[in-house]
Protein backbone atom coordinates (compact mmCIF):
# COMPACT_ATOMS: atom_id res chain seq x y z
CA UNK A 1 0.00 0.00 0.00
CA UNK A 2 1.30 3.27 -0.74
CA UNK A 3 2.16 5.41 2.14
CA UNK A 4 0.89 9.11 2.14
CA UNK A 5 2.11 11.86 4.11
CA UNK A 6 0.21 11.82 7.27
CA UNK A 7 -0.08 14.56 9.63
CA UNK A 8 1.71 12.66 12.59
CA UNK A 9 4.87 11.41 10.64
CA UNK A 10 5.09 14.14 8.16
CA UNK A 11 4.03 17.58 9.91
CA UNK A 12 4.35 16.56 13.72
CA UNK A 13 4.43 20.41 15.32
CA UNK A 14 4.59 23.83 13.73
CA UNK A 15 7.29 24.21 12.31
CA UNK A 16 8.18 20.93 11.73
CA UNK A 17 10.15 20.75 8.68
CA UNK A 18 13.45 22.67 10.05
CA UNK A 19 15.50 19.83 10.14
CA UNK A 20 17.55 18.82 6.50
CA UNK A 21 18.35 15.42 6.67
CA UNK A 22 20.83 13.29 4.87
CA UNK A 23 17.56 10.92 3.82
CA UNK A 24 17.26 12.91 0.63
CA UNK A 25 13.88 13.98 1.63
CA UNK A 26 14.85 17.31 2.62
CA UNK A 27 14.33 16.37 6.01
CA UNK A 28 10.21 17.37 5.63
CA UNK A 29 9.20 13.40 4.89
CA UNK A 30 8.61 13.83 1.20
CA UNK A 31 11.16 12.45 -0.84
CA UNK A 32 12.56 15.16 -3.46
CA UNK A 33 11.81 15.45 -6.72
CA UNK A 34 14.84 15.24 -8.93
CA UNK A 35 13.91 17.62 -11.97
CA UNK A 36 16.32 15.45 -13.84
CA UNK A 37 13.93 12.52 -13.46
CA UNK A 38 11.04 14.29 -14.86
CA UNK A 39 10.52 15.04 -18.36
CA UNK A 40 7.86 17.32 -20.16
CA UNK A 41 6.20 13.95 -21.47
CA UNK A 42 5.88 12.38 -18.16
CA UNK A 43 4.82 15.55 -16.53
CA UNK A 44 1.94 16.31 -19.18
CA UNK A 45 0.49 13.12 -18.83
CA UNK A 46 0.34 13.43 -14.96
CA UNK A 47 -1.11 16.86 -14.61
CA UNK A 48 -5.34 16.95 -14.79
CA UNK A 49 -6.15 19.83 -13.22
CA UNK A 50 -6.61 22.69 -15.65
CA UNK A 51 -4.87 25.26 -13.26
CA UNK A 52 -1.74 22.88 -12.91
CA UNK A 53 -2.06 23.21 -16.79
CA UNK A 54 -2.04 26.70 -17.44
CA UNK A 55 0.68 26.70 -14.95
CA UNK A 56 3.46 24.27 -16.15
CA UNK A 57 2.56 25.47 -19.94
CA UNK A 58 3.78 28.73 -18.99
CA UNK A 59 7.15 27.15 -17.63
CA UNK A 60 7.37 24.83 -20.97
CA UNK A 61 6.28 22.09 -18.50
CA UNK A 62 9.86 22.39 -16.37
CA UNK A 63 9.02 21.00 -13.11
CA UNK A 64 9.71 23.19 -10.20
CA UNK A 65 10.19 20.79 -6.82
CA UNK A 66 13.23 19.91 -6.02
CA UNK A 67 14.89 19.42 -2.05
CA UNK A 68 14.89 23.17 -1.10
CA UNK A 69 11.34 24.22 -2.62
CA UNK A 70 9.70 21.23 -1.44
CA UNK A 71 11.09 21.55 1.77
CA UNK A 72 9.22 25.54 1.88
CA UNK A 73 5.91 24.11 0.53
CA UNK A 74 6.12 21.86 3.53
CA UNK A 75 6.76 24.22 6.37
CA UNK A 76 4.36 26.82 4.55
CA UNK A 77 1.48 24.26 4.92
CA UNK A 78 3.02 23.34 8.52
CA UNK A 79 1.77 26.57 9.34
CA UNK A 80 -2.23 26.11 8.40
CA UNK A 81 -3.59 25.30 11.43
CA UNK A 82 -2.78 28.67 12.55
CA UNK A 83 -5.40 29.78 9.65
CA UNK A 84 -8.45 27.30 11.40
CA UNK A 85 -7.13 24.76 8.77
CA UNK A 86 -5.87 20.99 8.27
CA UNK A 87 -2.48 20.65 6.55
CA UNK A 88 -3.47 16.71 6.10
CA UNK A 89 -6.22 18.29 3.47
CA UNK A 90 -3.12 19.72 1.23
CA UNK A 91 -0.34 16.98 1.15
CA UNK A 92 -2.85 13.85 2.15
CA UNK A 93 -2.47 12.77 -1.49
CA UNK A 94 1.44 13.75 -1.89
CA UNK A 95 2.87 9.65 -2.11
CA UNK A 96 6.33 8.98 -1.08
CA UNK A 97 6.96 6.34 -3.27
CA UNK A 98 4.88 8.11 -6.35
CA UNK A 99 6.60 8.53 -9.99
CA UNK A 100 8.34 11.15 -9.70
CA UNK A 101 6.25 13.02 -11.97
CA UNK A 102 2.97 12.29 -10.10
CA UNK A 103 4.58 13.37 -7.44
CA UNK A 104 5.67 16.51 -8.81
CA UNK A 105 2.26 17.33 -10.06
CA UNK A 106 1.22 16.53 -6.38
CA UNK A 107 3.48 18.95 -5.08
CA UNK A 108 1.98 22.08 -7.50
CA UNK A 109 -1.85 20.63 -6.41
CA UNK A 110 -0.91 21.03 -2.75
CA UNK A 111 0.42 24.41 -3.44
CA UNK A 112 -2.51 25.68 -5.16
CA UNK A 113 -4.70 24.53 -2.85
CA UNK A 114 -3.68 25.79 0.28
CA UNK A 115 -2.65 29.21 -1.69
CA UNK A 116 -6.32 29.24 -2.67
CA UNK A 117 -7.50 28.08 0.76
CA UNK A 118 -5.36 31.05 2.33
CA UNK A 119 -6.40 33.87 -0.28
CA UNK A 120 -10.35 33.42 -1.05
CA UNK A 121 -11.06 30.15 1.39
CA UNK A 122 -11.07 26.45 1.20
CA UNK A 123 -14.62 26.02 0.71
CA UNK A 124 -17.25 27.83 -2.21
CA UNK A 125 -19.66 29.93 -0.20
CA UNK A 126 -21.79 29.94 -3.06
CA UNK A 127 -22.02 25.92 -2.93
CA UNK A 128 -22.95 26.36 0.89
CA UNK A 129 -25.74 28.61 0.41
CA UNK A 130 -28.06 29.06 -2.14
CA UNK A 131 -27.81 32.87 -1.69
CA UNK A 132 -24.19 34.16 -1.26
CA UNK A 133 -23.40 37.65 -2.86
CA UNK A 134 -20.45 38.96 -1.30
CA UNK A 135 -17.70 39.60 -3.34
CA UNK A 136 -14.76 37.44 -2.84
CA UNK A 137 -11.37 38.02 -3.68
CA UNK A 138 -9.66 37.52 -7.03
CA UNK A 139 -5.98 35.98 -6.92
CA UNK A 140 -3.58 34.84 -9.87
CA UNK A 141 -2.09 31.96 -7.91
CA UNK A 142 -0.06 30.38 -11.03
CA UNK A 143 2.06 33.91 -11.28
CA UNK A 144 2.23 34.54 -7.43
CA UNK A 145 3.57 31.14 -7.26
CA UNK A 146 6.54 31.18 -9.96
CA UNK A 147 7.50 34.62 -8.71
CA UNK A 148 7.42 33.06 -5.24
CA UNK A 149 9.67 30.48 -6.79
CA UNK A 150 11.77 32.53 -8.82
CA UNK A 151 12.45 34.89 -5.66
CA UNK A 152 13.10 31.97 -3.56
CA UNK A 153 10.65 33.22 -0.71
CA UNK A 154 8.06 31.06 -1.10
CA UNK A 155 7.22 31.30 2.64
CA UNK A 156 6.96 35.10 2.82
CA UNK A 157 4.33 34.45 -0.12
CA UNK A 158 1.77 32.43 1.57
CA UNK A 159 2.03 34.37 4.84
CA UNK A 160 0.18 37.33 2.72
CA UNK A 161 -2.11 35.62 1.25
CA UNK A 162 -4.54 35.63 4.06
CA UNK A 163 -6.23 38.55 5.65
CA UNK A 164 -3.58 40.55 7.04
CA UNK A 165 -6.27 43.08 9.57
CA UNK A 166 -6.34 43.04 13.05
CA UNK A 167 -9.73 40.94 13.32
CA UNK A 168 -7.89 37.76 10.99
CA UNK A 169 -5.13 38.44 13.77
CA UNK A 170 -7.03 37.68 16.55
CA UNK A 171 -9.36 34.83 15.29
CA UNK A 172 -6.12 33.49 14.82
CA UNK A 173 -4.56 33.57 18.07
CA UNK A 174 -7.53 32.60 19.82
CA UNK A 175 -7.57 29.71 17.32
CA UNK A 176 -4.67 28.90 18.60
CA UNK A 177 -4.93 29.28 22.21
CA UNK A 178 -8.45 27.29 22.10
CA UNK A 179 -7.01 24.56 20.42
CA UNK A 180 -4.14 23.98 22.88
CA UNK A 181 -7.07 24.05 25.72
CA UNK A 182 -9.57 21.74 23.73
CA UNK A 183 -10.65 18.98 25.97
CA UNK A 184 -13.10 15.91 26.65
CA UNK A 185 -15.17 17.95 28.95
CA UNK A 186 -18.80 16.54 29.46
CA UNK A 187 -21.47 19.24 28.95
CA UNK A 188 -23.30 20.24 31.75
CA UNK A 189 -26.85 18.95 31.84
CA UNK A 190 -30.13 21.00 31.36
CA UNK A 191 -32.18 22.38 34.45
CA UNK A 192 -33.81 24.88 36.42
CA UNK A 193 -33.01 28.13 36.11
CA UNK A 194 -29.77 29.00 38.58
CA UNK A 195 -29.84 32.94 40.13
CA UNK A 196 -26.67 34.22 42.31
CA UNK A 197 -27.22 32.74 45.75
CA UNK A 198 -28.89 29.81 45.11
CA UNK A 199 -27.64 26.44 44.82
CA UNK A 200 -27.40 23.42 42.16
CA UNK A 201 -25.70 19.92 42.14
CA UNK A 202 -24.33 21.29 38.67
CA UNK A 203 -22.16 23.92 40.38
CA UNK A 204 -19.11 22.22 40.05
CA UNK A 205 -19.52 21.63 36.36
CA UNK A 206 -19.90 24.83 35.94
CA UNK A 207 -17.47 26.21 37.76
CA UNK A 208 -15.02 23.77 35.41
CA UNK A 209 -16.85 24.48 32.26
CA UNK A 210 -16.39 28.69 33.23
CA UNK A 211 -12.62 27.81 33.95
CA UNK A 212 -11.88 26.18 30.66
CA UNK A 213 -13.05 28.71 28.47
CA UNK A 214 -10.96 31.26 30.47
CA UNK A 215 -13.43 33.02 32.41
CA UNK A 216 -12.59 32.51 36.21
CA UNK A 217 -9.85 31.12 37.90
CA UNK A 218 -10.13 28.41 40.70
CA UNK A 219 -7.99 27.75 43.08
CA UNK A 220 -6.10 25.06 43.77
CA UNK A 221 -7.13 22.37 46.14
CA UNK A 222 -9.95 23.97 47.23
CA UNK A 223 -13.50 22.22 47.16
CA UNK A 224 -15.89 22.76 44.16
CA UNK A 225 -18.48 26.14 45.38
CA UNK A 226 -21.64 24.83 47.13
CA UNK A 227 -23.24 28.01 46.28
CA UNK A 228 -23.19 30.56 42.84
CA UNK A 229 -21.36 33.12 44.56
CA UNK A 230 -20.01 36.84 43.42
CA UNK A 231 -16.85 35.62 41.60
CA UNK A 232 -18.90 32.48 39.17
CA UNK A 233 -21.93 35.51 38.38
CA UNK A 234 -19.31 37.68 37.89
CA UNK A 235 -17.61 35.32 35.19
CA UNK A 236 -20.76 34.16 34.30
CA UNK A 237 -21.87 37.76 33.18
CA UNK A 238 -18.87 38.51 31.06
CA UNK A 239 -20.00 35.01 29.60
CA UNK A 240 -22.92 36.24 28.72
CA UNK A 241 -21.75 39.90 27.23
CA UNK A 242 -19.24 37.94 25.00
CA UNK A 243 -22.38 36.06 23.64
CA UNK A 244 -24.86 39.22 23.44
CA UNK A 245 -26.99 37.59 26.17
CA UNK A 246 -28.92 39.91 28.65
CA UNK A 247 -25.85 40.33 31.69
CA UNK A 248 -27.81 39.13 34.18
CA UNK A 249 -25.67 36.13 36.03
CA UNK A 250 -28.98 34.09 35.66
CA UNK A 251 -27.90 30.99 33.83
CA UNK A 252 -31.15 29.98 32.25
CA UNK A 253 -31.27 27.43 28.56
CA UNK A 254 -29.54 30.47 26.35
CA UNK A 255 -26.47 30.53 29.33
CA UNK A 256 -26.20 27.00 29.76
CA UNK A 257 -25.45 26.69 26.29
CA UNK A 258 -23.02 29.58 25.88
CA UNK A 259 -21.19 27.79 28.58
CA UNK A 260 -21.26 24.13 27.10
CA UNK A 261 -19.41 25.88 23.97
CA UNK A 262 -15.94 24.52 25.49
CA UNK A 263 -12.37 25.04 24.21
CA UNK A 264 -13.24 22.62 21.19
CA UNK A 265 -16.48 24.23 20.28
CA UNK A 266 -14.93 27.50 20.50
CA UNK A 267 -11.74 26.52 18.25
CA UNK A 268 -14.68 25.11 15.80
CA UNK A 269 -15.90 28.62 16.09
CA UNK A 270 -13.17 30.54 15.29
CA UNK A 271 -11.86 27.99 12.18
CA UNK A 272 -15.30 28.79 10.44
CA UNK A 273 -14.93 32.55 11.06
CA UNK A 274 -11.88 32.08 10.06
CA UNK A 275 -12.68 30.69 6.65
CA UNK A 276 -15.61 33.51 6.15
CA UNK A 277 -13.33 36.20 6.52
CA UNK A 278 -10.81 34.76 4.01
CA UNK A 279 -14.05 34.63 1.51
CA UNK A 280 -14.17 38.84 1.87
CA UNK A 281 -12.62 41.09 -0.45
CA UNK A 282 -9.36 42.69 1.08
CA UNK A 283 -10.18 46.28 0.76
CA UNK A 284 -13.74 47.07 2.20
CA UNK A 285 -15.17 50.13 1.18
CA UNK A 286 -14.72 53.11 3.87
CA UNK A 287 -17.84 54.60 3.60
CA UNK A 288 -20.35 51.10 4.17
CA UNK A 289 -22.82 49.49 6.62
CA UNK A 290 -21.91 46.10 7.80
CA UNK A 291 -24.60 44.13 9.68
CA UNK A 292 -23.99 41.18 11.45
CA UNK A 293 -26.56 38.88 11.15
CA UNK A 294 -25.96 36.14 13.79
CA UNK A 295 -25.35 39.30 16.45
CA UNK A 296 -27.90 41.18 14.98
CA UNK A 297 -26.16 44.39 15.29
CA UNK A 298 -25.35 46.96 12.54
CA UNK A 299 -21.80 48.85 12.36
CA UNK A 300 -21.81 52.32 10.13
CA UNK A 301 -18.37 52.79 8.81
CA UNK A 302 -17.91 56.94 7.37
CA UNK A 303 -14.38 56.77 5.42
CA UNK A 304 -12.76 54.44 7.34
CA UNK A 305 -13.76 54.59 11.13
CA UNK A 306 -16.50 53.10 12.85
CA UNK A 307 -19.32 55.91 13.35
CA UNK A 308 -22.55 54.54 14.60
CA UNK A 309 -23.11 50.74 16.35
CA UNK A 310 -26.78 50.09 16.92
CA UNK A 311 -29.10 46.55 17.59
CA UNK A 312 -30.94 45.31 14.49
CA UNK A 313 -33.74 42.58 14.20
CA UNK A 314 -33.04 40.25 11.17
CA UNK A 315 -34.21 36.94 9.66
CA UNK A 316 -35.38 33.86 12.04
CA UNK A 317 -34.72 30.52 11.35
CA UNK A 318 -36.36 29.81 8.37
CA UNK A 319 -36.34 33.09 7.15
CA UNK A 320 -32.93 33.90 7.29
CA UNK A 321 -31.29 37.12 6.12
CA UNK A 322 -29.05 35.99 2.99
CA UNK A 323 -24.86 36.92 3.00
CA UNK A 324 -24.90 39.53 0.20
CA UNK A 325 -23.77 42.83 -0.74
CA UNK A 326 -26.31 45.53 -1.86
CA UNK A 327 -26.26 49.26 -1.71
CA UNK A 328 -28.26 51.45 -0.75
CA UNK A 329 -29.54 54.22 -3.11
CA UNK A 330 -32.18 55.78 -1.86
CA UNK A 331 -34.34 56.53 1.54
CA UNK A 332 -38.04 56.31 1.27
CA UNK A 333 -40.15 58.55 3.63
CA UNK A 334 -43.64 57.08 4.74
CA UNK A 335 -42.94 53.97 3.16
CA UNK A 336 -46.14 51.87 2.18
CA UNK A 337 -45.72 47.69 1.70
CA UNK A 338 -46.95 45.62 -0.58
CA UNK A 339 -47.22 42.17 1.07
CA UNK A 340 -44.87 39.41 -0.28
CA UNK A 341 -46.75 36.93 -1.56
CA UNK A 342 -45.56 34.12 0.75
CA UNK A 343 -46.78 36.13 3.51
CA UNK A 344 -49.73 37.49 2.19
CA UNK A 345 -51.15 33.49 1.99
CA UNK A 346 -49.40 32.29 4.91
CA UNK A 347 -50.17 34.54 7.25
CA UNK A 348 -52.35 37.87 6.25
CA UNK A 349 -55.34 36.46 3.53
CA UNK A 350 -56.42 33.62 6.10
CA UNK A 351 -57.24 36.71 9.04
CA UNK A 352 -59.88 38.20 6.77
CA UNK A 353 -61.16 41.50 6.05
CA UNK A 354 -61.45 42.85 9.11
CA UNK A 355 -57.59 42.01 10.01
CA UNK A 356 -56.82 43.93 6.71
CA UNK A 357 -58.93 46.67 7.74
CA UNK A 358 -57.79 47.43 11.18
CA UNK A 359 -53.80 46.91 9.78
CA UNK A 360 -54.58 49.84 6.69
CA UNK A 361 -54.29 46.87 4.29
CA UNK A 362 -56.08 47.02 0.97
CA UNK A 363 -56.37 44.73 -2.38
CA UNK A 364 -54.62 46.68 -4.81
CA UNK A 365 -53.57 45.37 -8.51
CA UNK A 366 -54.07 41.44 -7.30
CA UNK A 367 -51.54 42.73 -4.11
CA UNK A 368 -52.20 43.44 -0.69
CA UNK A 369 -50.39 46.68 -0.24
CA UNK A 370 -50.32 48.71 3.49
CA UNK A 371 -50.57 51.87 3.56
CA UNK A 372 -48.32 55.01 4.84
CA UNK A 373 -48.52 55.19 8.63
CA UNK A 374 -46.55 54.96 11.85
CA UNK A 375 -48.35 51.20 11.85
CA UNK A 376 -46.93 50.04 8.77
CA UNK A 377 -44.47 47.45 8.88
CA UNK A 378 -42.38 49.35 7.42
CA UNK A 379 -41.93 52.31 10.07
CA UNK A 380 -41.62 55.53 8.86
CA UNK A 381 -38.50 55.19 6.44
CA UNK A 382 -37.27 52.32 4.59
CA UNK A 383 -33.64 51.89 3.26
CA UNK A 384 -33.64 50.96 -0.65
CA UNK A 385 -31.11 48.28 -1.65
CA UNK A 386 -30.01 47.14 -5.17
CA UNK A 387 -30.91 43.39 -4.47
CA UNK A 388 -33.09 40.83 -6.67
CA UNK A 389 -34.07 39.02 -3.37
CA UNK A 390 -36.34 42.24 -2.01
CA UNK A 391 -34.12 42.43 0.87
CA UNK A 392 -33.58 45.85 2.80
CA UNK A 393 -33.12 47.44 5.58
CA UNK A 394 -36.52 49.38 7.18
CA UNK A 395 -38.17 51.17 10.17
CA UNK A 396 -40.22 48.86 12.38
CA UNK A 397 -43.39 49.23 15.03
CA UNK A 398 -41.91 46.99 17.16
CA UNK A 399 -39.71 48.54 19.08
CA UNK A 400 -39.68 46.32 22.00
CA UNK A 401 -37.61 43.47 20.20
CA UNK A 402 -34.46 45.74 20.14
CA UNK A 403 -34.33 45.56 23.73
CA UNK A 404 -34.01 41.59 23.24
CA UNK A 405 -30.96 39.65 23.34
CA UNK A 406 -32.65 37.19 20.96
CA UNK A 407 -33.19 39.21 17.45
CA UNK A 408 -33.50 36.57 14.61
CA UNK A 409 -36.95 37.43 14.14
CA UNK A 410 -37.98 39.48 11.04
CA UNK A 411 -38.72 37.65 7.42
CA UNK A 412 -35.67 38.73 5.97
CA UNK A 413 -35.65 42.08 6.31
CA UNK A 414 -33.07 44.34 8.36
CA UNK A 415 -35.42 46.47 11.05
CA UNK A 416 -33.09 49.38 12.34
CA UNK A 417 -33.44 50.72 16.14
CA UNK A 418 -34.25 54.35 16.13
CA UNK A 419 -34.42 53.81 11.63
CA UNK A 420 -35.31 57.45 11.68
CA UNK A 421 -32.51 58.86 13.27
CA UNK A 422 -30.19 56.69 11.56
CA UNK A 423 -31.57 58.05 8.37
CA UNK A 424 -31.38 61.72 9.63
CA UNK A 425 -27.53 60.64 10.10
CA UNK A 426 -27.58 59.62 6.39
CA UNK A 427 -29.73 62.22 4.83
CA UNK A 428 -27.22 64.81 6.90
CA UNK A 429 -24.23 63.68 5.71
CA UNK A 430 -24.73 62.97 2.14
CA UNK A 431 -26.37 66.57 1.73
CA UNK A 432 -29.68 65.35 1.01
CA UNK A 433 -31.16 66.72 4.46
CA UNK A 434 -33.51 69.30 3.60
CA UNK A 435 -35.15 66.91 1.07
CA UNK A 436 -35.47 64.15 3.51
CA UNK A 437 -37.08 66.50 5.82
CA UNK A 438 -39.46 67.23 3.01
CA UNK A 439 -40.38 64.09 2.11
CA UNK A 440 -41.10 63.23 5.15
CA UNK A 441 -43.72 66.14 6.36
CA UNK A 442 -45.35 65.30 3.28
CA UNK A 443 -46.89 62.11 5.46
CA UNK A 444 -46.71 60.52 1.83
CA UNK A 445 -44.43 57.84 0.07
CA UNK A 446 -41.95 60.10 -0.83
CA UNK A 447 -38.37 58.68 -2.46
CA UNK A 448 -34.96 60.77 -1.85
CA UNK A 449 -31.84 59.38 -4.10
CA UNK A 450 -28.65 59.79 -2.44
CA UNK A 451 -25.86 61.52 -4.37
CA UNK A 452 -24.03 58.56 -4.07
CA UNK A 453 -24.67 54.56 -2.91
CA UNK A 454 -23.86 53.62 0.13
CA UNK A 455 -22.81 49.70 0.40
CA UNK A 456 -24.43 46.92 2.48
CA UNK A 457 -22.90 44.00 3.61
CA UNK A 458 -24.81 40.94 4.90
CA UNK A 459 -22.64 39.12 6.76
CA UNK A 460 -22.91 36.17 9.66
CA UNK A 461 -19.87 36.02 11.68
CA UNK A 462 -20.71 33.68 14.55
CA UNK A 463 -17.29 35.11 16.05
CA UNK A 464 -15.66 38.30 15.64
CA UNK A 465 -13.46 41.08 16.99
CA UNK A 466 -15.31 44.00 18.80
CA UNK A 467 -13.37 46.49 21.89
CA UNK A 468 -10.01 44.40 21.83
CA UNK A 469 -12.01 41.36 22.36
CA UNK A 470 -13.50 38.29 20.82
CA UNK A 471 -17.06 37.48 20.77
CA UNK A 472 -18.96 35.16 19.95
CA UNK A 473 -22.76 34.18 19.08
CA UNK A 474 -25.09 30.89 19.37
CA UNK A 475 -24.92 29.80 15.52
CA UNK A 476 -28.47 30.40 15.39
CA UNK A 477 -29.16 29.68 11.87
CA UNK A 478 -27.05 26.52 11.65
CA UNK A 479 -24.73 27.53 8.95
CA UNK A 480 -21.70 26.87 10.96
CA UNK A 481 -22.30 23.29 10.45
CA UNK A 482 -22.18 23.81 6.74
CA UNK A 483 -18.49 25.31 6.83
CA UNK A 484 -17.14 23.26 9.39
CA UNK A 485 -18.35 19.83 7.68
CA UNK A 486 -16.74 21.71 3.85
CA UNK A 487 -13.13 22.35 6.10
CA UNK A 488 -13.07 18.39 7.36
CA UNK A 489 -14.28 19.54 10.97
CA UNK A 490 -16.22 16.95 12.87
CA UNK A 491 -19.89 17.02 12.25
CA UNK A 492 -21.89 17.70 15.61
CA UNK A 493 -26.01 17.59 16.26
CA UNK A 494 -27.62 20.64 14.30
CA UNK A 495 -29.36 23.20 16.38
CA UNK A 496 -32.81 22.49 16.60
CA UNK A 497 -34.65 25.40 14.66
CA UNK A 498 -36.78 27.76 16.23
CA UNK A 499 -40.85 28.17 16.51
CA UNK A 500 -42.13 30.41 14.04
CA UNK A 501 -42.05 34.19 15.22
CA UNK A 502 -45.44 36.14 14.38
CA UNK A 503 -44.59 38.93 13.52
CA UNK A 504 -46.01 39.76 10.05
CA UNK A 505 -43.52 42.34 8.83
CA UNK A 506 -40.54 41.66 6.39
Amino acid sequence: MKAKILVAAALVALGACSNSGASGDGGNGIAAVRPSQVTPEALQAAVSDPRLREFYEARGWQPVWNAGTSEALVAAIGDAPRHGLDRRLFLADVERDAAPAAREAALSLAAFSYAEALARGRADPARLRDIYELPRPEVDVAAGLNAALEGNDLGDWFAGLAPQDEEYRALSEAYVAASRQAAQAQPVPAGAALRPGGADPRLPQIAAALAANGYVTLPQGQPAPARYGDDLAAAVRRLQEDYGLEANGVIGEATLAAINEGPRDRARALAVNLERRRWLAREAAPTRIDVNTAAATLAYWREGNVVDRRPVVVGQPGDETPQMASPIYRLVANPTWTVPQSIEEEEIAPKGAGYMARNNMSWRDGRIVQESGPTNSLGLVKFDMRNDHAIYLHDTPAKALFAEAERHRSHGCVRVNDALGFARMIAEQEGVLDEWERARATNEESFVALPREIPVRLMYQTAFLDGGRIRYRLDAYGWDDNVAEALGLQARPRNATRSHYRDVGP
